[in-house]
């Protein structure tokens, strides 16, 4: 986990840097990792992609640099710099058609204890 006091410019940079050096173009990283909250600074090199996968219980995407779409079946929605969407709660995909990087939000779970 990240320090919490690190300074996000600074972590972008270096997460872009190292998603440039990674052959599927992308780095991550965990900056909060609190029960079943979790928030994790991707970035993606333009052209990259996270393929379809399943949304967790709760999710939002924070563009801090670029733009990337998320593609759900036939919905796409392109997010830039500055901009906050939930995550819909069908599976989707993420690409960058520029150099991006975004804070993931999610919740993994309702918090809620089991009944057996």
């Amino acid at each position: 986990m990240v320090d919490t006091e690190s300074n996000l410019d600074d972590l972008a940079a270096k997460h872009l840097q190292l998603a440039h050096d990674d052959s599927h173009g992308r780095s991550a990283d965990i900056l909060v990792h609190d029960g079943p909250l979790r928030q994790t600074l991707i970035a993606m090199v333009a052209g990259s992609e996270l393929g379809e996968h399943n949304s967790p219980p709760a999710a939002s995407v924070l563009v801090l640099s670029g733009a990337v779409t998320v593609i759900a079946g036939e919905h796409e929605v392109t997010l830039r710099a500055g901009e906050l969407r939930g995550l819909s709660h069908h599976r989707h995909s993420v690409a960058a058609s520029e150099d991006s990087v975004f804070i993931l939000t999610t919740v993994t779970g309702t918090g809620e204890p089991s009944r057996r």
